[in-house]
């Protein structure tokens, strides 16, 4: 149970002063590649050219700053760079980069070639994106860099969106999610800048905030999943003053208050799509996250599901990407990136199913499933990834009871059209069935007593895969159909109608039962024979 922080207590920590007590700035060095010193250079010699104009009250100075600096530091490539400036706005300094570079001179001096210089592409101002100041982003010697000046931040109370003022580079420093992201790189002295003690918590392999974290995770909640997705990238580990303002009710309600669903669902996706999902996660869910993150917030008293098995679940499918190997239930159910994420995002959303879903009233449309619900208005996923969550959440049942009946070897398992037909409505209604028999086995892993080891879970799953596999069942959606509707109504002799799908199910049934045959004479024979059945209507 989370301590509960009345106002007050809040209040007096905004009264506190912010910043933490720094040490003396520590400098460092970098090295520089070629083409980094290549960029400098001509962004150097651009300050010199304004600064010549003398049209500003003073000098350009440049700095790259945050992420790119981080991973220098770590040894980590990286081809995106900010490059913060003191005195301009990013667009007014790219266009005076434009106009220096119009004399051919200054072209040749930096042996610019035409692939070393993109466009200039000016990006709007988008809270709700985590965007709070215009920037200019252009495409020089392979980087992506974008051009921003230096800032200052205050929060309102209420409001995710900082009232923003030109900033010194201390200032801009401290503003910052993490120690380790407000670091500079001065382009002028050539030495790294760190004015909040990020290096020694790269040294450390630790994540901190600048300000004291309640005030920073209140003021701009998102830092909170910001800093879990640093932690489980670079393997760091949160410092315990940062955790535990994380697990603050006042953090809860500024979750909910102040941060918009885009925004969540961007980090959320980071997270799953980085080297190690599972820890993000574990994060979240140690932290007690979950109801504020996988929720659908647009739904009033929303019951919230049980996450004290969720271990389980995220710890399955990690072991199961673990053990990947051809032909395993890995290898066979999660075939692209894209399916990767999508695994993730059922894995977050398993313990929904344990929230039953309200009855289906005659005549009434089809009831979404809440996690699709969750994943739509929570996370805000694509219509592809909600479209497999709505198929795996209505079909995990139907499989797992096809798994127990193909473990007991019950008959109608050998009937390759029974099957076949099952995966071909399992996919129709979700696409992806694959993944939809992944989460069966997420549930189950959620909901196992403990008799039931991971490793008989894994035994009973790989049987249904070898099963489908005997049966030459697990691409039959690449199978094209023997006929189509227009051919069996010429077949026939009759218009097409509502009639058809069956009929062309039943060919398809047909195909099923006899692999290999591509005469499609048998199949317009098993369609007259049941031509009552069917309700086909006489020929004109």
């Amino acid at each position: 149970m989370k301590r509960k922080e009345s106002e007050s207590e809040v209040d007096q920590f905004r009264g506190l002063k912010r910043v933490r007590l720094l040490p003396k700035m520590a400098i460092a060095t970098i090295n520089l590649t070629p083409q980094e010193l290549r960029l400098k250079e001509l962004l150097l010699d651009v300050a010199r050219f304004i600064n010549e104009a003398r049209v500003l009250d003073q000098k350009i100075e440049l700095r790259w700053a945050g992420g790119w600096v981080r991973d220098k530091l770590l040894d980590i490539p990286s081809h995106d760079i900010d490059t913060a400036i003191n005195s301009l706005t990013g667009y007014k300094f790219c266009e005076q980069l434009q106009t220096y570079l119009k004399d051919p001179e200054k072209v040749e001096i930096h042996a610019l070639q035409k692939a070393d210089l993109g466009n200039l592409h000016k990006v709007a101002a988008n809270p709700e994106k985590s965007k709070h100041l215009e920037t200019a982003t252009m495409r020089l010697f392979g980087f992506e860099v974008d051009f921003v000046n230096l800032r200052k931040e205050t929060y309102a109370t209420h409001s995710r969106h900082p009232e923003i003022e030109d900033g010194t580079p201390e200032e801009d420093a401290i503003r910052r999610d993490a120690t380790i992201n407000a670091l500079f790189y001065n382009l002028h002295t050539d030495q790294v800048e760190d004015f909040c003690g990020g290096l020694a918590d790269l040294d450390a392999q630790r994540i901190r905030t600048p300000l004291e974290p309640l005030t920073t995770f209140t003021d701009d909640p998102l830092r909170v999943l910001r800093l879990i997705r640093f932690a489980t990238r670079l393997g760091f580990k949160i410092d315990d003053e940062t955790e535990t303002a994380m697990r603050n009710p006042a953090v809860d309600e500024a979750l909910k208050v102040k941060i918009s669903r885009e925004r969540v669902g961007v980090e959320i996706e980071k997270m799953l799509k980085g080297k190690n999902p599972r820890s993000s996660l574990q994060h979240i869910d140690r932290l007690g996250l979950y109801p504020f993150i996988f929720t659908d917030p647009t739904v009033a008293g929303l019951p919230q599901p049980g996450t004290d098995s969720w271990s389980y679940v995220y710890d399955c499918l990690d072991l199961l990407k673990f053990n990947e190997t051809p032909g395993s239930i890995y290898h066979t159910l999660v075939r692209s990136e894209d399916a990767q994420l999508i695994a993730w995002i059922l894995a977050a959303l398993t313990p929904w199913s344990g929230i039953p879903e309200p009855e289906l009233k005659p005549g009434s449309k089809p009831v979404t499933p809440t996690a699709t619900l969750v994943a739509q208005h929570g996370i805000k996923a694509s219509n592809k990834i909600c479209q497999v969550v709505t198929g795996a959440f209505k079909n995990y049942r139907e499989i797992t009871d096809l798994r127990d009946a193909i473990v007991k070897k019950e008959a109608y398992t050998l009937q390759r059209d029974k099957l076949g037909m099952a995966i071909r409505r399992w996919d129709f209604h979700g696409n992806n069935w694959r993944l939809q028999v992944l989460l069966a086995i997420l549930v189950e892993a959620m909901n196992k007593d403990e008799t039931l080891s991971h490793a008989d879970l894994v035994k009973s799953w790989q049987l249904f895969i070898d099963h489908l596999e005997k049966l030459d069942l697990l691409d039959i959606m690449s199978l094209k159909p023997i006929l189509n509707g227009k051919v069996l109504s010429a077949a026939l002799g009759v218009k097409p109608g509502i009639w058809m799908k069956n009929a062309l199910d039943v060919c398809f049934e047909w195909q099923l039962r006899n692999p290999g045959n591509e005469d499609p004479e048998g199949a317009i024979e098993e369609v007259k024979k049941r031509k009552v059945e069917l309700e086909i209507p006489e020929p004109r």
